[in-house]
């Protein structure tokens, strides 16, 4: 399977603070990827790299065979590389339609004409076609998360990054988001989740990378991340990990022959 995106040996470090230290990954074409780790991780970091907000300290990203390491925003945009915030950020005196047309102007590099059928193809797809005339500041979060989202899928994306998409939306809000995700990645998107609701995040991911004070700790299928002592401990602490493994250690064991009437163990 080819690599939709690729990083090698990437590191940032902020003046002594070494936030992203070594990491090496790949995206796989049509994949999504779960990207988690404690608070503090490295995570947003990472991202911010990757979009270009920072330029590595070392390394190299690739997006497919083409080198994308320390291009502005707006290249890596026009490359195919998008992405959504984890603090919203939409145009919020601007209508629906206007922020999503300002992605297809921009990123789509288009004519008017063929940028405002772009806009509203968007709106359909996430659905809120019916909020297109209303100003982004009157609506809901949910609702101005999909703004953020239709605004980054106007470009065409072949990459996207997701920066906790479903924080602060309520069950019924992140339903329908796993769902839009979903479709996203149905249309041949590939994407790098990052979110802390482990349920979500366990359910929508092919694979997982797990980070842990700027370094990858464990990567590998949702199942194998989940049960891997490195990851329990970052998340819960070591005396936590070894009490987990002390106990399933002892659920596992083979159970002791019965006693004899004199106390002895049969044979």
């Amino acid at each position: 399977m080819s690599a939709a995106l690729r990083l090698e040996s990437v590191s940032k470090s902020f003046g002594g603070l070494r936030a992203v230290h070594d990491v090496s990954l790949e995206l796989n074409d049509g994949e999504i990827l779960g990207l988690i780790g404690p608070n503090g991780a490295g995570k947003t970091t990472l991202m911010n790299l990757i979009a270009g907000a920072y330029r590595p300290t070392a390394g190299r990203i690739f997006l497919g065979d083409r080198e994308v390491t320390g291009r502005p925003p707006f290249v890596i945009v026009h490359m195919g590389i998008a992405r959504t915030f984890q603090i919203v950020r939409v145009f919020k005196e601007m209508t629906v339609r206007e922020n999503v047309l300002v992605g297809a102007l921009f990123g789509g590099r288009t004519d008017r004409g063929a940028a405002s059928e772009r806009a509203d193809e968007v709106l359909e797809f996430v659905g809120l076609r019916g909020l297109a005339h209303r100003t982004t500041g009157d609506i809901g979060l949910a609702e101005q998360k999909r703004v953020q989202l239709a605004r980054a899928l106007a470009i065409r994306p072949s990459v996207l990054l997701l920066d906790e998409a479903m924080a602060g939306l309520n069950p019924g809000e992140i339903e329908a988001a796993l769902e839009l995700v979903r479709a996203v990645h149905r249309s041949g998107v590939s994407l790098i989740v990052i979110e802390h609701l482990m349920k979500v995040v366990m359910g929508l991911s092919h694979r997982i990378v797990v980070m842990h004070h700027g370094r990858l700790l464990a990567q590998g299928s949702p199942a194998d991340v989940v049960n891997d002592r490195q990851v329990v401990a970052a998340y819960f602490g070591e005396h936590y990990s070894r009490r987990r493994e002390a106990g399933v250690s002892r659920a596992t064991r083979a159970p002791d022959p019965p006693a004899g009437r004199d106390g002895d163990r049969t044979s």
